[in-house]
């Protein structure tokens, strides 16, 4: 039955939420699913975690909403306190937003205005992403991005340059980790020259590549020389933990383990995990500097963000992370199951790869194995697969145009923080068991 909803896929059938509980989420009918995705790497705590429902009620009694153009509030200051204590180095400012692709536009303009109020550079403004990328779904977001969501809207997107993908498994320099040169932290500077390094403001990058591919791990090298080219060519580092920060990949953000400090972080999902939009853009004190012995104004801004019932919700989720060890989990029970992934998965013919750190990992579906060929878009092989593990009561998120802008299937993996061995242990066999009855079907795909 239709209703008045306006749905991203008008024609695709929809489960109705009823409830959640922890890692699991149950339908109309009161079937249970583990939500081995957390929606979209957003709910780290599970569902109606009591730290949080407590914080979110004591909250709306006081007050849910002031506007940050006029009020701060205990929650907001409270927040930016905590961050600036878990962030790298001296990245200890935090300007609030709703949501991922407004963190990324904020910190897309924020790196325009950093140049104006330091040193009056006009003609600084692109900012560098790579293919094979997303970094959100607003213009300016989108313009930064380097995968197939941009291909309707491109007369509207700004032409920003894209650098290669930092993709081991389809490395575009067709190169082998253990023997590259690491050729794709290269290319930047390649972009740069090209392009200019005078009209170039910033170079943004996950850590971890999320939706676009599916939790690709860059080699150990990438941004050690990212961030050296940076350096030498005066533009800033912006670090995209949307999906990555606050735990998921087993760190609080993915970067650490990579030993650089970026200018910028842009965070939002597990920040709040999904109980308040929210988002925020975390800034070196250099870059507020400039701003305050500047014009003092940073020309944006959104009506919701920081609200104190959003940054209430959020302080009780870093708390819970923090007091309930979950980055620790997340760590750990991050490389059980991706051995367990890979031990069980990639003797399947049409896995190809199975990938990832801490809880944010990926499977790679390929028609050939030696050849890595793609099965074709049309097939709809990354929703097949996501539908037969909702058989099992699995939920995953599945996506597409990985191997080349339109063919290729996988999916992200990203289940809440709070996951025990015994539900990884849950998710692999009933993945071992929706693979084995597609196993035939995908055979006449070959």
């Amino acid at each position: 039955m239709l209703d008045n909803v306006f749905y991203r896929n008008v024609r695709k059938p929809y489960m109705e939420v009823d409830h959640g509980e922890g890692v699991y989420l149950y339908d109309t009918a009161g079937r249970r699913y583990l939500d081995a995705c957390s929606g979209a790497a957003v709910a780290n705590l599970g569902h109606a975690h009591p730290n949080v429902v407590r914080a979110l009620t004591e909250q709306a009694r006081k007050v849910a909403f002031s506007h940050l153009s006029r009020w701060t509030s205990r929650p907001a200051r409270e927040l930016a306190d905590l961050v600036a204590g878990l962030a790298p180095a001296d990245l200890n400012k935090l300007y609030l937003v709703s949501g991922g692709s407004e963190a990324t536009e904020a910190a897309l303009k924020m790196a325009r205005q950093y140049f104006l109020e330091r040193d009056g550079r006009t003609g600084k403004y692109k900012v560098v992403s790579r293919w094979k990328s997303f970094h959100g779904n607003t213009i300016g977001a989108l313009s930064m991005t380097g995968d197939k969501r941009r291909k309707k809207y491109t007369p509207l997107l700004l032409n920003f340059p894209k650098a290669a993908p930092c993709y081991c498994y389809r490395c575009p320099f067709d190169r082998r980790p253990d023997t590259c040169e690491v050729n794709c932290a290269h290319d930047l500077e390649r972009v740069l020259k090209l392009e200019g390094a005078d009209s170039v403001t910033a170079f943004i990058a996950e850590p971890i590549v999320g939706a676009a591919c599916g939790a690709v791990v860059p080699h150990s090298e990438y941004f050690k020389i990212v961030r050296q080219i940076c350096d030498h060519y005066d533009i800033l580092l912006i670090d995209d933990e949307v999906m990555a920060g606050f735990g998921r990949a087993g760190s609080m953000f993915a970067i650490e383990d990579f030993g650089v400090v970026p200018d910028m972080i842009c965070a939002a999902k597990g920040m709040s995990a999904g109980y308040a939009p929210l988002g925020g853009v975390i800034v070196k004190e250099e870059i507020f500097q400039a701003f305050l012995a500047g014009s003092g104004i940073f020309v944006h801004g959104h009506t919701y963000g920081g609200n104190p019932l959003a940054a209430a919700t959020a302080v009780a989720v870093v708390k819970t992370l923090l007091d309930d060890g979950l980055v620790e989990n997340a760590r750990n029970l991050g490389g059980y199951l991706l051995d367990r992934l890979r031990e069980k998965l990639l003797p399947f013919w049409f896995v190809g790869d199975v990938r990832g750190k801490g809880l944010m990992q990926g499977v790679e579906f390929v028609r050939d194995k030696k050849t890595k060929a793609p099965f074709p878009v049309k097939a709809g092989v990354a929703e097949k697969v996501a539908q037969k593990l909702i058989d099992h009561g699995i939920i995953v998120y599945p996506g597409t145009g990985n191997a080349d802008g339109e063919d290729g299937d996988q999916f992200l993996l990203a289940p809440p923080l709070i996951l025990t061995r015994d539900q990884a242990d849950e998710i692999v066999s009933a993945m071992v068991n929706g693979f084995s009855e597609l196993e035939q079907e995908f055979t006449a795909l070959r």
